[in-house]
């Protein structure tokens, strides 16, 4: 049914994903080998995360080596620079989407809050605008 799923993660908060990443390997394998690609979002600038877009491109990459070897799947990685990755995050996930064919989208969400009473969550937005069906995971 699905053959390429994204995922979208941050890396600067992966020990917070793991209930998304666990349902995405299982849907991958159930899925008959559905591919996963994890995609990131980072700013042209120096993070937490790493000194540079091609520093983050790298460990996104062993990511999704690491999800591979942890999950039996087959995984690819895809990262984005952007000036101003908080801004644009969502647009650059549906971009990513479509330009990589996406079938699926599993992505990690929070608690709502206050704020989603004034701001629509990256996951909702992605979900309403998205080229392909949205797994939002709480």
């Amino acid at each position: 049914m699905y053959k390429r799923i994204m995922v979208p993660v941050d890396l600067a908060h992966a020990d917070k994903l793991d209930k998304a990443l666990d349902v995405a390997a299982r849907l991958a394998a159930d899925m008959g080998g559905a591919s996963l690609v994890y995609v990131g979002v980072t700013a042209e600038t120096p993070s937490s995360v790493a000194h540079s877009p091609r520093e983050y491109a790298e460990k996104l990459a062993a990511f999704a080596r690491d999800q591979a070897s942890a999950h039996g799947i087959t995984t690819d990685s895809h990262a984005i620079t952007a000036h101003d990755a908080a801004v644009e995050l969502d647009r650059l996930l549906i971009g990513a989407a479509k330009e990589m064919g996406a079938d699926l989208i599993v992505m990690a969400s929070h608690m709502p809050g206050l704020a989603e009473h004034i701001f629509q969550s990256h996951a909702g937005d992605v979900a309403s605008h998205a080229p392909c069906s949205v797994f939002v995971v709480r």
